[in-house]
């Protein structure tokens, strides 16, 4: 059967466009169907923490959504809205926190879909899908599309999910937030920063020029019409509420409700449909990990989903995105819940603060946290357990080739796999050189130790495998890459 597309990406946020980007890079047809006619412009989320931007960097996309990036000494962040975490403490390789505005960074990756060749839908909302075993059929108000494989990242209330019949579940909200972007009539008097008190906790960040941004959090429990448009008149109010005073406002240009639900689903794939982003996991935005989150996601699920349209996938590789993604989202929401927790207003929660305050100031407690928030201590189970880096991120090594200088960052621009031999070990190279459509091989040297004498690399920058030393078995390396990349052609 003639598809429309190979692969079709619902939802065109951040998440959606850099999947669609990366499976263009791969060389899938891909088509992105996006239910808005234009982008709104508004940026709920606007951090990229480390770990973020080193995969966007191994595909040389960093530079291009960054509009600000730390750059040396402590970088200052809050768990629970307690400032007392130094991410710069446990990031070894590029900055600790890049700003990068939700609507910039989605811009910048749909324009790099398009021009890979990918094609752009917008005004066509998903109201269902059909996954007919070989195809999946993708059906908006007006139109239907086809695809071998279908990506759901569409928002916590995913069209495709839903369809998909993938269960959703977690805790429901309990606290009723909201946002606005405002004119504040008396900036220097406005509550700054973050406040908490008895009655919630307002984020005020006060401009004198512009629109303020405003987030209230009322624990007093969830919003009774979630999807009632909020005004400006009832965010006044719940501002001078929470506030103790009134914070006189005016000319909102955006307002929106949101709350604590911590929402998973229960399966990332379904047969041919995957979910990813928002439509995979929903939570509190505690420590901006949302964004984060997700377009690991995507960078995780592209090459695999390259793979299977190419035909070498081996069995089981489209499984593995669940099994890797999902407890890295589990995770997130699991240390979401406890900040909310700790977020409450009840000052019975004063004394647990100040204990937890505390241990912050501990070393170890404060690597704990750091790796946690900035997504540093992710990790996969890649089956090859005792050898030096396997299941983590390669580190971006400088290296000298027969072609020059480069480094493994570089290496990946083009998404595709790599063995690197840092020590001539021409049995491991001849073991990788039956996969030249899916495996470069590279021999270089660096002044950098990596612990290793090679590096089987995926394309998502993860190491697969590693020689222990230069009595390793080459009869290792070959099961590693016929588990991730398959047989030999």
């Amino acid at each position: 059967m003639d598809y429309d597309f190979d692969v079709v990406v619902v939802g065109a946020g951040p998440v959606g466009s850099l999947l669609t980007a990366e499976l263009a890079l791969q060389g899938v047809r891909v088509g992105l169907l996006e239910a808005l006619a234009a982008p709104t412009g508004r940026s709920k989320a606007g951090t990229l923490h480390a770990r973020t931007a080193q995969v966007l960097e191994r595909r040389g996309l960093l530079d291009l959504v960054a509009v600000n990036q730390s750059a040396g000494g402590p970088v200052p962040f809050h768990f629970a809205g307690m400032f007392d975490l130094d991410l710069a403490e446990v990031v070894d390789e590029g900055p600790a926190i890049v700003g990068s505005p939700q609507a910039y960074a989605e811009r910048v990756f749909a324009e790099q879909a398009v021009g890979r060749g990918a094609e752009v839908f917008r005004g066509e909302e998903v109201v269902n899908l059909t996954d007919h075993g070989d195809h999946v059929s993708v059906h908006t108000a007006e139109r239907q599309f086809t695809a071998r494989y279908v990506v759901g990242c569409d928002g916590p209330r995913s069209a495709v999910r839903k369809s998909a019949g993938i269960p959703f579940t977690g805790t429901e909200a309990t606290v009723a937030a909201m946002l606005g972007e405002v004119r504040l009539l008396d900036p220097y008097n406005a509550p700054q920063g973050w406040q908490r008190n008895a009655r919630g906790w307002t984020m005020v960040a006060a401009s004198l020029h512009g629109p303020s941004r405003i987030f209230t959090y009322d624990f007093r429990g969830p919003h009774e019409k979630r999807d009632d448009p909020l005004t400006l008149e009832e965010f006044s109010q719940t501002v001078d509420y929470i506030a103790g005073r009134h914070v006189p406002m005016t000319d909102a240009g955006w307002l929106a409700r949101f709350g604590d639900a911590a929402l998973q689903a229960e399966q990332y794939r379904k047969g041919n449909v995957f979910v990813a982003g928002d439509a995979a996991h929903v939570h509190f935005p505690a420590g901006g990990q949302g964004v984060n989150l997700g377009l690991q996601d995507a960078l995780n699920l592209g090459w695999k989903l390259a793979a299977a349209v190419h035909g070498w996938a081996p069995p089981g590789l489209l499984d593995t995105y669940h099994s890797e993604r999902h407890p890295i989202g589990a995770r997130v929401l699991w240390n979401v819940r406890a900040q909310v927790a700790l977020m409450q207003p009840d000052p019975r929660v004063d004394w647990l603060r100040s204990l937890f305050r505390e241990l912050m100031g501990l070393d170890q407690v404060n690597e704990y946290l750091s790796r946690m928030i900035s997504g540093m201590d992710v990790s996969y189970d890649v089956g090859c357990p005792d050898s030096p880096l396997v299941g983590e991120l390669a580190p971006d090594l400088r290296l000298k080739t027969g072609a020059g200088i480069t480094s493994v960052a570089r290496l990946q621009h083009e998404g595709k796999a790599f063995l690197l031999d840092l020590a001539g070990r021409t049995d491991l190279q001849a073991v990788a050189a039956g996969r030249p459509d899916r495996l470069a091989v590279v021999s270089a040297t660096s002044d950098s130790s990596a612990g290793t004498d090679a590096l089987l690399v995926r394309p998502d920058g993860y190491v697969a495998w590693s020689a222990r030393g230069r009595d390793d078995d080459p009869i290792s390396l070959d099961r590693a890459i016929t588990r991730w990349f398959g047989p030999a052609v």
